[in-house]
């Protein structure tokens, strides 16, 4: 099964990314995922169910860790890829 992850931390800072959307973002970026795109509003990745959720269990510790007061996430079950 594949997921599609989309997410945000709060509180946002406008002027510059603040600890905790760096760390989330690092997080993402380093899992094993496919079309993670990141962004200043929204982030979202796309991959494996396994993947997915182990990147979901470290990007909320992780920015929680680092001074998020919310994060709000959505994981829905992607379309399968024909082969």
């Amino acid at each position: 099964m594949r997921l599609r992850v989309e997410f945000t931390t709060e509180p946002f800072d406008l002027d510059e990314a603040p600890p905790h959307a760096v760390v989330a973002r690092e997080v993402i970026q380093g899992a094993e995922l496919d079309a993670v795109d990141v962004g200043p509003f929204g982030n979202t990745a796309e991959g494996e169910a396994d993947a997915v959720l182990g990147a979901v269990d470290a990007l909320l510790r992780s920015a929680l860790a680092a001074g998020a007061t919310r994060v709000s996430l959505q994981v829905n079950v992607a379309a399968e890829e024909n082969s």
